[in-house]
């Protein structure tokens, strides 16, 4: 099959575009034809080895844990998915090696869920690391209650645009910091922008002066610890980046596949609860460049490399195009 790997931690041009071994598919696992896999800050930072503490790396390494695509073989052992059933996961492994911007990957059952009827492969992409970042740290984590004020950072980007859209559906008052290009934006998710840098706590004062009872930390840093001093006398703060959230009594959250979560984002999308904004595509062979603009940080939504097919074309095996 043709993907990207890289063969030695280091910068964009590390990742190479070239055949690799097809993929063995274990009991547990399902064979899917990929259509599309979303770039996260977790890949590139997994490229630079800045992960190498706690993931092993068995190289080459193919980047990418989210998919969109297509059931082409189950394993033995799988009863849940059926050749052409249309899929989305989460495919992470506790070990780098065998991600999803190639033409094929045999993810484990647990990391998949149905895709989205009314999403389309690039968006459906888009939806499972960010999306159950969003679901565990808001639901599991925080416990955000109908009534509520929240408070996440980074609305516009990718686990954040989520964040406020569920949010929002949980029946909070959701505050999002955004650059002023992003404010509308993060209007039409259902959130009140907040200019964030200097005065960040004055403005989020303003707006609830008795406290923001959750907060979602996307930032770390100097950003965590002025919101620790925003929260109500029984506020909750929880933070995906930096593990000192711990001192301040909060939740040091890193995400983990889950089908049945999933499944409800699915569900959630097909009702018009959740959308996936797609800031740009790239086919799999410009993967370098895909990293590249994820790394200047100033994604809305998602960026997305698309695998197998032009506009029009049938899939590999063919499975045909959507």
């Amino acid at each position: 099959m043709k993907g990207i790997s890289y063969r030695r931690y280091g910068g964009p041009e590390v990742l190479e575009y070239g055949e690799l071994r097809d993929p063995k598919v274990g009991p547990d696992q399902v064979l899917v034809e990929v259509r599309a896999a979303a770039v996260n800050p977790v890949d590139w930072k997994c490229r630079e080895g800045h992960l190498d503490a706690v993931l092993d790396a068995v190289f080459p390494v193919i980047p990418g844990w989210d998919v969109s695509g297509v059931v082409v073989r189950p394993g033995a052992a799988v009863t849940e998915f059926s050749p052409g059933d249309e899929v989305i996961g989460y495919v992470r492994e506790d070990f780098l090696s065998r991600g999803t911007c190639a033409e094929y990957v045999a993810a484990p059952v647990r990391t998949l869920a149905r895709k989205p009827r009314t999403l389309s492969f690039e968006e459906a992409a888009g939806l499972p690391l960010a999306g159950l970042t969003a679901y565990q740290v808001l639901v599991k984590a925080l416990r955000v209650k109908r009534g509520e004020t929240v408070l996440v950072h980074a609305a516009a980007g990718g686990v954040g645009s989520l964040a406020v859209q569920i949010a929002a559906h949980l029946g909070a008052r959701v505050l999002g910091t955004a650059g002023e290009a992003n404010r509308d934006y993060v209007r039409t998710l259902g959130g009140e922008p907040v200019a964030y840098g200097e005065g960040l706590a004055e403005r989020v004062r303003g707006l609830a002066p008795e406290g923001v009872d959750a907060i979602f930390d996307t930032v770390g840093g100097d950003t965590l610890t002025v919101s620790a001093g925003l929260l109500a006398p029984e506020g909750r703060l929880a933070s995906i980046t930096d593990p000192k959230v711990r001192e301040y009594g909060g939740r040091y959250v890193f995400v983990r596949p889950d089908t049945d979560d999933l499944a409800c984002l699915s569900e959630w999308a097909d009702q018009g609860v959740l959308s996936v904004h797609v800031q740009r595509t790239f086919p799999l062979e410009r993967t370098a460049d895909a990293h590249r603009l994820n790394q200047e940080g100033h994604t809305r939504g998602k960026i997305v490399v698309t695998v197998g097919r032009g506009p029009g074309e049938g899939g590999a095996q063919g499975v045909p195009a959507r």
